[in-house]
């Protein structure tokens, strides 16, 4: 009887604060899908659903015109005299009867060339039209999968209970959907303000959506826009480098003429759009965009396709052709899995402003309103400007009506229990244990996990398991952790130990604390460059041995925190023994005959001396990083930091090393870094990173404190981008404890010259180009050079990487091919 009285309520609270409704249908009585409908001359509007629905909120009853655009058809203007609300209006458009002079299009004389150079010239005008703006503005967000496979690659798919119980028999269902509507204001270029009204998801009451203005601004009179690569604009200023043009016919709109042209890529792999764009004549200003975007062009192999489309309305008062919609639809998918998505957009109340306060802009690009995510169903039925279908509308139902069994105590225990179950095989690959209800958590790492097991010549084969415990509340940001790494060395026969304790306070300054203690083996460098996956396979198969390592038995104490926008502070005191360690093993599956290098990094062929000699350290730590003109979100669920990419990031850092078991090793260290890293419109990203440092009453310490830089001998790529690398430098060849300056800088085209190669760009790649220097004093400075491809790989795969890479040091020394494999940074 409940859910009949709800369903009711819902049903006369939809109909009873709708006020012009109706369904927009063809001549043949087919719905029409985002349909725009305004009031004229203002800026009050929606568009229709997938289904045809529309509803425009109208306060007042009297008199008004009426406006129903839709590309492809003849725009409708309909008077209406309301005498009492709901009002019913069903709307039939007819198909555009373009019109297009008999005349011959060719190089020489194609009409759709004047009109986009018309554009091109007119676009600063006209985009300064909307510079300033504020407006009221919603968003709806839906993603669907389809036919979800029982198996991939033989292995069950799991995506969990709840998320499952949202799909039919065939695999297919909304696995999100959402809405925000919020108050903007925007200055161009990039100068954003938003409010959050009120948010909604579907099946949670307490989540708050991300369909924002921020990620959904697209604004064709810039020459790019971003969709993870530059994308060119049709009407960009070096537009005609990469498009051709057609003009495919005319219209007239209020005595004013509308010139839709298909928009044509030159060359297929490029980052450009294709479709239509429709400019209005005289003004040249944009009336719509319908344009579709390939997912290979942006360098998104899983994505298939994505359309774009906009909607502009002219106010005759302040002759302002304003955006009034859009929507965003995608397709995407892999091993079988389909995806989709569509994303509608409605700005209304607008306002023009001739310019801001200058305060009116700030760091905070997004905060929302005390209880945004509380707001009922009848404050939703009022203020929706696009209806919800009957499929959006039963999924907020089953979902909400689920929420409430679902946060249950017994919904929750019972799915956990399933999930809890103690499997024998969990011995050795791990067991999960979850209390949902109780916001805790039980894990067992396991014996064969790809990261646990792993060979070096210190302790053999070396294993590594552990347990941890963590409790959380996400409404207040707070979790705490419990837990152990236990390693076991099995030529050294030895066993380690380190515990851990970490407590995060909150989301908002992100303030963590955390004690740590134990015993481990550490590579000299404390980057550790060097990843068990690739020096295992070093060592074992081509009998390399890169790896140097020491014993470690430590006792600290860290603490991070925001302490201001941009600012974060990390400080930490530790004591340490190091003690020195030996080769205890010559195993390995070929080259036997051979002999492994010492474990001494000062000489590989010395098997007696360490390098070093055992020793105790206390040391203070206190980093410094800085986003410099750092936004962000404040949302109720905590704070998010976005990095300002016009500016770089510091890092600034101070080491004291005292109480050593000898006054020798003592030092003091200063150390700063700059990172940065900008996208240079479509002609690629280049990102660089400064490091420069001094040590202080340092001559005698051990060369475990030294800076030591990351070299890499294996001519494996372990990251995404060189950055942070030396690709031909031999470990611990340049170590330093006095002045250090080294660089890193890396340039990726995107595409933008290997689109234009010829059989090259049938690979889809993007080339980089590399230079790195270090200088130490007393030694000429070491440099590097690379080329590559990036982006490489089979259909939708792009994991690898292939760099030429030379070296310098007092003229060349020497050169070497590196494999880049993205695919570790998920396998370590």
């Amino acid at each position: 009887m409940k859910k009949i009285t709800s369903l009711l309520f819902l049903f006369l609270s939809i109909y009873s604060n709708a006020q012009i409704k109706g369904i927009i249908s063809d001549e043949n009585g087919n719905p029409l899908p985002f349909v725009t409908v305004f009031e004229e001359n203002t800026y009050n509007g929606t568009t229709s659903n997938e289904q045809g629905k529309y509803e425009l909120k109208i306060r007042k009853t009297g008199s008004y015109i009426l406006i129903f655009k839709f590309l492809g058809y003849q725009t409708k203007r309909e008077t209406v005299n309301i005498k009492e609300f709901p009002f019913l209006l069903n709307i039939t458009l007819s198909e555009e009867n373009f019109t297009l002079n008999e005349v011959i299009i060719n190089k020489k004389n194609n009409p759709a060339i004047a009109i986009i150079k018309s554009a091109i010239a007119a676009k600063k005008e006209n985009s300064e039209k909307t510079a300033r703006y504020t407006a009221d503005f919603y968003s709806r967000g839906l993603f669907k999968i389809k036919d979800l496979p029982k198996k991939i690659m033989g292995m069950k798919v799991d995506i969990g209970d709840n998320m499952a119980s949202n799909l039919d028999s065939t695999g297919s269902g909304i696995l999100y959907l959402s809405e925000t509507v919020s108050k903007i204001a925007f200055e161009k270029p990039n100068n954003l303000k938003e409010k959050v009204v009120a948010s909604k998801i579907s099946g949670n009451n307490k989540g708050y959506s991300y369909n924002t203005a921020k990620s959904s601004t697209y604004d064709f009179y810039n020459n790019a826009l971003e969709f993870g690569i530059s994308m060119i604009s049709p009407i960009a200023d070096n537009a005609f480098n990469y498009y051709k043009y057609k003009l495919e016919g005319t219209f007239f709109e209020n005595n004013q003429q509308i010139n839709k042209i298909k928009v044509i890529p030159k060359r297929d792999i490029e980052p450009v759009f294709e479709g239509y764009i429709y400019i209005v004549d005289d003004s040249f200003a944009i009336y719509a965009i319908d344009l579709d975007i390939k997912g290979y062009r942006m360098k998104n192999e899983f994505t298939e396709a994505m359309t774009l489309k906009q909607n502009f309305s002219y106010n005759s008062k302040n002759k302002i052709w304003s955006k009034n919609s859009q929507s965003l639809a995608f397709n995407a998918g892999a091993f079988g899995i389909k995806f989709s998505g569509k994303f509608n957009y409605v700005y209304t109340n607008y306002e023009f402003p001739l310019s801001f306060e200058k305060k009116n802009f700030g760091n905070e690009i997004l905060s929302f309103e005390t209880n945004a995510n509380k707001k009922e169903d009848a404050f939703w039925n009022t203020i929706r400007p696009i209806p919800l279908t009957i499929e959006e509308s039963n999924d907020y139902i089953k979902k909400d009506s689920l929420q409430t069994i679902r946060k249950s105590q017994k919904y929750m225990d019972s799915i956990d229990a399933k999930n809890n179950k103690f499997k024998f095989m969990d011995l050795i690959m791990g067991y999960d244990y979850k209390n949902t209800f109780k916001k805790h958590s039980f894990k067992y790492n396991g014996l064969l996990d790809l990261s646990s097991l792993s060979f070096n010549t210190v302790q053999g084969y070396s294993l590594n398991s552990g347990f941890a415990f963590k409790n959380w509340d996400e409404e207040k940001g707070k979790n705490t952790s419990i837990s152990t790494t236990i390693n076991y060395g099995f030529s050294e026969d030895r066993l380690r130990v380190i515990g851990e304790y970490r407590h995060q306070f909150n989301n908002q300054n992100y303030a963590v604390l955390s004690v740590a203690g134990g015993t481990k083996v550490n590579q000299f460098n404390s980057s550790e460059p060097i990843s068990n996956l690739i020096n295992s396979i070093s060592t074992l198969f081509f009998r390399n041995n890169f790896m140097k390592l020491y014993n470690k038995e430590f006792l600290q104490i860290t603490y991070s925190q925001d302490i201001a926008n941009g600012l974060n502070l990390n400080g930490k005191l530790e004591y340490s023994q190091r003690k020195p360690l030996f080769n205890t093993t010559d195993y390995s599956y070929f080259k036997r005959n051979e002999l492994f290098s010492s474990n001494n990094p000062l000489n590989p062929t010395d098997f007696i001396n360490a390098g070093f000699d055992q020793h105790h350290l206390t040391k203070f730590t206190l980093n410094a990083k800085i986003n410099f003109g750092n936004k962000y979100i404040s949302r109720p669920d905590g704070k998010f930091n976005i990095r300002n990419n016009k500016y770089p990031t510091l890092y600034l850092g101070y080491e004291k090393a005292f109480a050593g078991s000898e006054k020798k090793y003592e030092l003091d260290h200063l150390s700063t870094r700059l990172f940065y890293d900008v996208t240079i419109g479509n002609k690629g990203n280049f990102a660089m990173n400064l490091k420069a440092g001094k040590f202080f009453n340092a001559e005698n310490i051990s060369f475990v404190d030294y800076k030591h830089f990351n070299g890499n001998q294996t001519h494996i790529g372990g990251t995404a981008r060189y950055l942070n690398v030396f690709n031909l430098l031999p470990h611990y060849s340049n170590s330093t404890n006095d002045s250090y300056f080294e660089a890193h800088m890396e340039h990726s085209d995107k595409g933008y010259i290997m689109n234009k190669i010829p059989l090259l760009n049938k690979l889809k790649s993007t080339m980089a180009l590399g230079f790195h220097t270090l200088s130490i004093p007393n030694s000429k400075p070491y440099s590097e050079v690379s080329i590559g491809l990036d982006n490489l790989g089979f259909g939708k795969f792009k994991l690898f990487r292939v760099d030429y890479v030379r070296s310098y040091q007092n003229g060349y020394k020497g050169d070497g091919v590196v494999f880049g494999l993205k695919v570790l940074n998920v396998l370590e």
